[in-house]
């Protein structure tokens, strides 16, 4: 049982490294070990075994690590008939060119959103968002999203993690979920990021369950909350259309 526990135990340690990349794409040896937590000797160990595997790739000259083949090999045996960051793109290119702004699509991992894909859009001032950035729940519009159309069992555990517990008293914020699943999209305006705006719609299975949250998001100085709630029925409907290709 013992030895079965080293063992798991040494699988996440290396999870937690490969993991460490969603933010970076080279990384050296003392800054991985700063990020997870371990000494750098039990790091190294992993790393080599890692990169003996081919899922870690280190730059002799640089002494960095990055991602190695294994993983892009991984990668396209995922089904394109169930990824929505695949099925959806040639949707949100298509509602990129309706309203001239960045369109993102955001799933939920645990307490937090991750930002799956996103389609930039072309003028020149624009928000730029990074595909794999995670950001928190309770704050923006996707997030909220996310959260009001949750199911009840989901909820309550979301409601059980340091994010949203720390909000269990904050009746403006419950109050405005509420108002969110009634009109079927939220806004934020400079609510996470200063100088954005965004309005954000769900993407619901055939079974009613939220699969993603879709996002239109820009700079303040074009997206003011008039424009925002103007957008809002384009996005939910193209929330709706996104929905029905998802099995």
């Amino acid at each position: 049982m013992e030895d079965r526990k080293l063992t798991v135990r040494a699988v996440e340690r290396a999870l937690d490294i490969m993991m460490c990349f969603t933010e970076a794409t080279d990384l050296g040896l003392t800054e991985i070990a700063a990020k997870i937590g371990l000494h750098k000797s039990t790091v190294h160990r992993l790393l080599t075994t890692l990169e003996e595997r081919g899922f870690i790739i280190r730059n002799a000259a640089t002494e960095k690590y990055r991602l190695g083949i294994r993983i892009w090999e991984l990668s396209t045996h995922m089904s394109r008939n169930e990824d929505p960051a695949v099925l959806l793109l040639p949707l949100m290119e298509k509602l990129r060119d309706r309203l001239g702004e960045t369109v993102s699509l955001y799933i939920r991992d645990g307490d937090e959103r991750i930002r799956i894909q996103a389609v930039q859009s072309a003028q020149a001032i624009r928000r730029v968002a990074t595909v794999g950035a995670r950001m928190p729940l309770s704050v923006g519009a996707s997030g909220k999203v996310l959260v009001a159309f949750a199911s009840p069992e989901e909820l309550e555990q979301l409601k059980k993690g340091p994010e949203l517990q720390a909000l269990a008293g904050d009746e403006a914020y419950w109050k405005q979920l509420e108002e969110i699943r009634v009109k079927g999209y939220a806004t934020s305006y400079e609510e996470r990021e200063p100088g954005a705006a965004a309005v954000s719609a769900p993407i619901m299975n055939h079974k009613g369950e939220i699969t993603a949250a879709l996002s239109v998001s820009g700079p303040v100085s074009r997206l003011s909350p008039e424009t925002l709630h103007e957008f809002a029925p384009v996005i939910v409907e193209a929330g709706k259309e996104m929905g029905t290709l998802l099995p």
